[in-house]
């Protein structure tokens, strides 16, 4: 009877945020002050429903509800509570649902906020929200509904994919689904200002903290994206170009874009069709991430659906809000008058310049993710778009991007300081000083690399961008400022993590059994001794490594093999040791007998810094947030 409870919670707040998309409207159309003042009470209650809805889904699999086909595709009774819990949103109508509950979240959230600000304003926005949570629901309800019952119920549910077994799926998906469905909030002000006729510099202050947030969390998802594959898929590398990590990297793309547009909107008065543009286009592409890995179109070690009935409404709800949104967007959208004149060599053009970078770097990742698609639908035969395509088109556009933010540190708004311009541009020396010594010193500990001169070039850039945002006035900063450094800096420390792991990382491929010994650079991996565990609902074997340093004892490492019973796979746990200058990294292979395996051996330099640059820059957005909800008490 407890599922049928989440069913109908679900049929609650379909009728709820149906009611939301249209008495509200009529409200605003008929001056009945008490119909759009309904928005808020649905909103409220749409979010209420919803919840108790994955509540209940997520309270069925605590309990090994098997009657339930969704809990019993993904869970099992051995499996550790935290990961069936987590297991709630492992598939495909559990994600679905947790998207549609994390929109109500944020439905919620702006109703909360907005409850005693420009009413008629605020309950067109929350019906527009309405409408498109009544449009997933519907999709939720008719063809991915968790709560369907099987009878009898198996004796034993077949077990959570072994590959999200891990305490990242508990946090990486639901912040990569709350960062993607924030930008409706924003998507759903730039509508309701195309409708109502809104200055576009008002609209970007708007929305701001509610862009701000939802890229703080997409942030933070695709950092935890990145380390999850890092140390859970066994390949040595933090990034596929899979089409579903392009799925997050494209609204992520879009929503740094649209934050740069809104700061020079709200200050100058400039960029209103930027803003408003990328704002629709953020959230479009959010749910065009959603079709990607719910649809089956495109293969993926994350996608969760094979069945392509989906994908076509998903997909027709992506192309209805898009010819929608942009079609208003063309016949309402209205140029303000620019309070300041528009200098190209200045603040505003290194925007411009950074928004054009981002621009090109999202159609370049559309295109090389929905190419062989179409390539195959037109009956050409099949074609794979993998890194080389998207290196070569994303490392110069990285390197444009570096030299662009750091001119964006050293202009002023209206005209340029020549004289700190020169300055700042002295201290490429130091920084071509210090990228030549950190190579160097990774070259001598391996004689097998090379000097990579694209890897010195970036390196030197990222560290020059770091030198020139830490080089600023810190006794006149403002909070917002220091967000800024903050971002910036960021951005400078991954790519440092990003070009010293990538280029200069050494890895080899052996077979060793026990006793026997490998070297890679200045690390010797003695292979000691194996043995097999048993685990909750996994059987393991585990190979145990001592490290040596110039003759030294360095750190003990542990890599495993599990076999996954009821899932009958077999999955590989990295054996990990993270410092701040670089991993160590084993993967254990195939068994040859006799405790002899295939391992192989990675050491990458300042990995760390990678994951540490992507934190930074999400704490610089949380700061802005916190300045911003300051400044509106002050």
């Amino acid at each position: 009877m407890i599922p049928e409870l989440g069913f109908i919670s679900l049929l609650i707040a379909a009728m709820a945020s149906l009611l939301l998309a249209l008495l509200p409207p009529i409200g605003l159309w008929r001056n009945n002050r008490a119909l759009s003042s309904s928005a808020w009470g649905l909103a409220y209650c749409t979010a209420i429903f919803s919840t108790a809805s994955i509540g209940i889904l997520a309270y069925s699999f605590a309990i090994d509800d098997f009657t339930l086909e969704y809990v019993a595709a993904h869970s099992n009774s051995q499996l550790p509570l935290f990961f069936k819990i987590a297991a709630t949103w492992g598939g495909h109508e559990g994600s679905m649902l947790f998207w549609l509950f994390s929109l109500s979240l944020w439905l919620a959230a702006f109703a909360f906020i907005n409850r005693r600000r420009e009413q008629a304003f605020s309950a067109l926005v929350l019906a527009i929200l309405g409408i498109i949570l009544f449009a997933f629901t519907i999709f939720i309800l008719f063809y991915s509904n968790p709560f369907g019952r099987i009878f009898p119920a198996p004796p034993e549910g077949r077990d959570l994919n072994p590959m999200l077994q891990d305490i990242g799926l508990i946090f990486h998906p639901p912040l990569l689904y709350l960062g993607y469905v924030g930008f409706a909030v924003n998507f759903a002000i730039s509508l309701s200002g195309l409708i109502i006729q809104r200055p576009l510099n008002q609209l970007a202050q708007m929305m701001r903290p509610w862009v701000l947030t939802a890229w703080l969390l997409l942030t933070i998802g695709i950092v935890l994206g990145a380390w999850w594959a890092y140390y859970e898929l066994g390949w040595g590398g933090w990034w596929f170009w899979d089409p579903v990590e392009n799925a997050s990297l494209m609204p992520w793309l879009l929503g740094l874009a649209l934050l740069h547009s809104q700061l020079v909107s709200e200050k100058q008065g400039l960029f209103g069709y930027w803003t408003t543009l990328f704002s629709l286009l953020a959230f479009a592409f959010s749910v065009l991430g959603t079709f990607i890995v719910r649809s089956g179109a495109l293969t993926s070690v994350h996608a969760f659906a094979l069945d392509n009935s989906r994908g076509y409404v998903l997909l027709l709800i992506f192309f209805l809000l898009t010819v929608v949104s942009l079609g208003l967007f063309a016949l309402r959208s209205r140029q303000e008058e620019n309070q300041a004149p528009f200098v190209l060599l200045s603040k505003n053009g290194a925007i411009l310049l950074i928004n054009v970078i981002l621009t090109i770097a999202t159609v370049s990742t559309f295109l090389g993710t929905f190419y062989p698609m179409l390539f195959q639908a037109m009956g050409w035969g099949s074609i794979s778009v993998g890194p080389p395509y998207f290196n070569s088109i994303f490392l110069p556009l990285v390197t444009l991007m570096l030299l662009a933010m750091v001119l964006s540190l050293n202009l002023n708004w209206l005209r340029s300081d020549k004289g700190q311009f020169k300055h700042r541009l002295m201290l490429l020396i130091p920084a071509l000083g210090i990228a030549y010594l950190m190579i160097a010193q990774v070259l001598n500990h391996d004689q097998t690399l090379r000097f990579n001169a694209f890897a010195y070039i970036l390196l030197s850039l990222a560290i020059w961008l770091l030198l020139a945002t830490l080089l600023q006035n810190w006794r006149l900063m403002k909070c917002s400022y220091l967000a800024m450094i903050l971002a910036h800096s960021g951005v400078a420390i991954a790519t440092i993590g990003a070009v010293m792991s990538g280029y200069f990382g050494s890895e080899i491929g052996v077979r060793l059994a026990p006793q026997q010994s490998q070297q890679l650079g200045e690390f010797n991996f003695h292979y000691q001794t194996f043995s097999n565990e048993i685990g909750p609902n996994f059987t393991a074997e585990v190979a145990w490594f001592r490290v040596d340093k110039a003759d030294k004892p360095y750190t003990e490492i542990i890599a495993e093999r599990r076999y996954y019973d009821v899932r009958t796979m077999t999955m590989s746990e990295v054996g990990l040791d993270a410092s701040f200058w670089g991993d160590l990294y084993i993967v254990m292979g195939d068994n040859l007998g006799q405790g002899e395996f295939t391992f192989r051996l990675h050491y990458k330099p300042l990995i760390r810094w990678l994951w540490a640059g992507g934190l930074l820059m999400a704490l610089g957005a949380l700061l802005s947030v916190c300045c911003r909800k300051r400044k509106s008490y002050e």
